[in-house]
């Protein structure tokens, strides 16, 4: 795609209405019923993923419109499967899913938006991310922290033609806001627009991102492609004033 071209696109996805409707409000932490009404536990395939850290419901706390995910050091728990190799689970953590799916129609998208407070200890690989209903890809990390120091923004059209910007992720001990503005450009293609702590890190498009739906997922896995041996002791990741509003007609 020419550059003249991607300007054009990226300013066709910025002509959306106005936001329709609110899909997750922020008061979805605040208890058990509003988190039923929003939220599931767990990844929406079962516990284990592509990490050393299998998720538990009673990995995941809430209250007062704050999630906490926390993860533990365990031992004896069965190996897990992921591409066909075996996974040593060392952690027991917290993933959850929202009910809903997302899926981007004609002139509309979506706004993710929440305040996290993540680690970038080695071994720790907290994330925000949607993922494909169907199939693989699409994926979108809106912000994934995998034990370097940095947080990364990718978008995935395969597992070999993606986009990444990894950014130096200071003061992890302290709550950083995340907005991720999701937008259909073409009818095929979707603009994904990055920010963090209210300034834009960068632009992405998604191709053929268009009508697929999506996983909105927030999990705390471990090890993996964040490096080993992960922490001893307990990991915390905290995610509060989650929203997702859409803008699809």
């Amino acid at each position: 795609m020419h550059l003249g071209q991607a300007a054009s696109l990226l300013l066709a996805a910025a002509a959306c209405a106005d936001a329709v409707r609110t899909i997750i409000p922020k008061t979805s932490f605040n208890s058990q019923a509003d988190f039923d009404a929003d939220w599931n536990y767990n990844y929406p395939w079962g516990t284990d993923h592509n990490g050393g850290a299998r998720m538990d419901k009673a990995q995941v706390k809430f209250s007062s419109g704050m999630v906490t995910l926390t993860a533990k050091k365990v031992s004896g728990q069965p190996d897990a499967s992921h591409g066909g190799q075996a996974i040593k689970i060392n952690y027991l953590s917290g993933a959850i899913a929202a009910k809903e799916h997302f899926n981007v129609s004609r002139g509309g998208g979506y706004d993710f938006t929440g305040e996290f407070k993540a680690t970038t200890t080695k071994g720790t690989w907290p994330a925000f991310w949607l993922t494909a209903v169907n199939g693989w890809p699409p994926e979108i990390d809106m912000a994934e922290w995998k034990g370097s120091g940095k947080i990364s923004f990718n978008t995935f059209n395969t597992s070999s033609v993606l986009s990444w910007k990894d950014v130096t992720y200071s003061s992890p001990d302290q709550f950083h806001s995340i907005k991720c503005e999701v937008r259909d450009i073409n009818q095929k293609d979707v603009s994904v627009k990055f920010y963090m702590d209210g300034s834009l890190v960068t632009t992405q498009v998604g191709g053929g991102f268009f009508g697929k739906p999506m996983y909105l997922i927030i999990n705390l896995q471990m090890e993996g492609s964040s490096g080993s041996p992960g922490p001893s002791t307990d990991t915390l990741y905290q995610v509060r004033n989650l929203e997702v509003l859409s803008y699809n007609p």
